[in-house]
């Protein structure tokens, strides 16, 4: 009965035209993203703040209250987001900077094709167990496929 719930989903593996053909959509997702990740930044900031003050007035204890209750709401909805692209078959990497991951198949075997907001197609990969900084630029033979 569990071995449904007990299978892992295959991950989807992208081409090069199959990932540049999501980036429309991506782009309206992440700039959502990022936009929301700042803004939670900025209210965890300021609610910690009033949170270490001791002996706020109960207007401050109202603002305190609220900003909470927002701070929850811009996760929820962060969530939310992060679902979205899970669905899609993307990782997202970095809130801030709309940075995400397509796993793909590179000389037989799994990389990811790596693409942040700014740019204007995918363009570089890298390994599974590297990051960013590591990426290498895709080779023209390798963006057909």
């Amino acid at each position: 009965m569990n071995a449904i719930k007990d299978r892992k989903p295959k991950r989807q593996l992208y081409s090069v035209a199959e990932a540049n053909a999501m980036l429309p959509l991506l782009r309206s997702i992440l700039r959502d993203v990022t936009a929301l990740a700042n803004e939670l930044r900025d209210r965890y900031e300021r609610l910690s703040r009033l949170q270490s003050t001791k002996g706020l007035d109960r207007a401050h204890e109202e603002e305190v209250q609220q900003l909470a209750e927002e701070f929850e709401r811009g996760q929820e909805k962060m969530h939310e987001f992060e679902h979205e692209l899970q669905k899609l078959g993307v990782e997202l990497k970095d809130h801030f900077s709309g940075l995400i991951d397509f796993r793909h198949m590179h000389d037989d075997r799994e990389v990811y094709l790596c693409w942040r907001m700014g740019e204007t197609e995918v363009t570089h990969w890298h390994e599974l167990d590297s990051g960013f900084s590591r990426r290498k630029k895709l080779q023209l033979a390798a963006t057909n496929g």
